[in-house]
């Protein structure tokens, strides 16, 4: 009887992660498209502009550098993205307890991956250094992978698109999608509805700025957010502390006599 051959696998390719990034990657196509004609309708150089998808890898980023690129000085465009990209600061945070047992390359290159889709699955997962190494990976190379086709299909097919079919209606799109994913998480859910609905109130400013101006509102949602869930939970110690030492210190003189 023959042997069955076993049936062998990419190494360090992750099934599971996988099937669940290509979902997510759905909302994030529109917006790569978006991107992609961005970038051949701006003053930035098409070569550089097309250099912002492998390199960047941020969309609310990119957009924003090819947006002010013609019309506003270096330092200008550095701050605007450094600040639609304070998020990441939020988390990075999160994630710093699953990167502290990574090995040090994976700690190099892993945030380079990191995006919203990217964070939105891997925060929630608890497994052991190795696994969730695989599975990291797998998410953010299969979205760099898709993102790095859309954009330039976006510049090749871009200038036909008609008008009507609205694709700046797309970063809203995407946005909701991260909504649904982080609805377990108050903070990132607060960010990316209030992008969302800020994006699609401006939809019609010129140069897509309303993308731009949505990013960042909906950081500033996200980080009062993280602020006032803190606060809470830090209220919420004080007072099981409270409580613990009324029961240390037992009951008081009226409930004796009681």
């Amino acid at each position: 009887m023959a042997s069955v051959a076993p049936v062998k696998r990419l190494p360090g390719f992750h099934r599971q992660a996988f099937a669940d990034v290509i979902p997510v990657t759905v909302p994030a196509v529109p917006f790569g498209f978006v991107i992609g004609v961005a970038i051949t309708e701006g003053d930035m150089p098409t070569w550089a502009g097309w250099m912002t998808a492998p390199f960047v890898f941020a969309g609310a980023a990119q957009l924003t550098m090819i947006t002010l690129a013609g019309s506003a000085t270096i330092w200008a465009v550095i701050s605007a993205v450094l600040v639609i990209n304070a998020r990441h600061l939020m988390y990075s945070a999160a994630l710093a307890p699953a990167f502290r047992h990574q090995p040090r390359w994976m700690r190099w290159f892993g945030p380079a991956l990191l995006v919203d889709q990217v964070f939105a699955l891997t925060v929630v997962q608890d497994r052991d250094p190795a696994d969730f190494r695989r599975y990291y990976l797998t998410c953010g190379i299969t979205l760099w992978l898709i993102w790095n086709a859309v954009v330039p299909l976006g510049m090749v097919v871009g200038p036909i698109v008609p008008d009507s079919w609205r694709l700046d209606y797309a970063p809203a799109v995407m946005f909701a999608g991260l909504t649904l994913l982080a609805i377990g998480r108050v903070p990132a859910a607060a960010a990316a509805t209030v992008g969302g609905l800020v994006s699609l109130a401006t939809v019609d400013l010129r140069d897509r700025l309303g993308i731009v101006i949505g990013g960042l509102v909906g950081v500033a949602a996200g980080m009062v957010a993280e602020i006032v869930m803190d606060r809470r939970s830090t209220q919420s110690v004080r007072d099981g502390d409270a409580d613990d030492a009324d029961d240390v210190d037992g009951p008081s003189p009226a409930e004796v006599r009681a």
